[in-house]
């Protein structure tokens, strides 16, 4: 009888594993705490409960979350809204269905040394920008400051950043990109003092976009099962967040173990967890449309050469979320 009980108790775990739907999510970067909830929803099996078989795919410097989708190589992707929207207007289709960062990491970091106290004195100076669709946010808070970015008498010359903070140590840039969560603390690693350098947050500029939505192709959510498919994965990766958010060591810990470059250190992916954790905190995982529309504006507002052209329409559904979130 016991040995019956153990092979029907594995038979039933085959049979579930068999049945589990598969969900490939692509990730906007590389393995770390910027994206705890979903290692965490895998480890803690808030997917497996759901019936989800997820894979979790890391991104990178040679990786477009956008292309992956565009050539069907992912189901849901990691993006920012400016990025994603960018893409919707040239074409791909790409709608958020949900929101786990409330708020925005992004900021410029400056050397205090160069005397930049304040966005009029960008004018004339060098400033690395990020690309591959993170560098809208930038052109955008120029546009509403009115400093052209082409290097002209009175504007800015744009340094095109790589995923570091050399240009800022070898002084080839006066300010660089970086986040709240990741670059600025690299800065200080570096051996610069908090003191030593002047930093601008975009939340605090009042051009922050949302960042780390999660987008689906609009053609996919046309099928019933690809739509219940997704309220699952929502509502376990939500639960992953508030999991990562109330047990921060223990979330970067999980990233590391599924850090298979070894490049990630157990410091800094601790100190990140925790930063992350600021901007999640508030959401509940439904996009607010307040911040939606607050990011089409700043998207709008770019003068004669905007990052966007029209407001979309059709860029996000609640539909989802409410459902995950009954």
């Amino acid at each position: 009888m016991k040995k019956f009980l153990i092979g029907a108790a594995l038979a039933a775990l085959a049979a579930g594993t068999a049945t589990a739907e598969e969900v490939k999510l692509q990730l906007k970067w590389v393995t770390q705490s910027q994206f705890a909830g979903y290692y965490v929803a895998k480890e803690k099996g808030f997917y497996d409960e759901e019936g989800l078989d997820v894979m979790i795919m890391p991104g990178g410097p040679d990786i477009s979350p956008t292309q992956v989708m565009a050539g069907g190589g992912a189901d849901v992707t990691v993006d920012w809204m400016p990025s994603a929207l960018a893409a919707r207007e040239k074409g791909l289709p790409l709608v958020n269905i949900a929101q786990p960062f409330k708020s925005s990491g992004m900021m410029l970091t400056c050397l205090k040394e160069t005397g930049i106290t304040g966005p009029e004195d960008f004018k004339g100076k060098t400033l690395g920008v990020w690309f591959g669709g993170n560098e809208y946010p930038f052109l955008s808070w120029m546009a509403t400051l009115g400093i052209p970015t082409d290097g002209s008498e009175g504007g800015v010359t744009v340094l095109k950043q790589g995923f570091n903070v050399d240009p800022l140590l070898q002084k080839q840039a006066a300010c660089i990109s970086t986040m709240t969560y990741n670059e600025y603390w690299q800065v200080i690693d570096a051996g610069l003092a908090p003191e030593d350098l002047v930093t601008f947050k975009y939340e605090d500029e009042g051009v922050a976009t949302l960042e780390d939505g999660l987008y689906v192709l609009e053609s996919n959510l046309a099928d019933p099962a690809f739509k219940e498919k997704m309220v699952k994965f929502v509502r376990a990766s939500m639960k992953g967040w508030k999991y990562a958010e109330e047990n921060p060591d223990e979330a970067a810990g999980i990233v590391l173990d599924n850090d298979e470059s070894g490049a990630q250190t157990e410091a800094h992916q601790k100190r990140m967890m925790g930063e992350i954790a600021k901007l999640t905190a508030g959401s509940n995982g439904a996009l607010d449309p307040a911040d939606y529309e607050r990011t089409v504006k700043i998207l709008l507002g770019g003068g004669s050469d905007p990052v966007i052209s029209a407001a979309p329409t059709g860029a996000y559904t609640l539909d989802i979320t409410d459902e995950a979130l009954k």
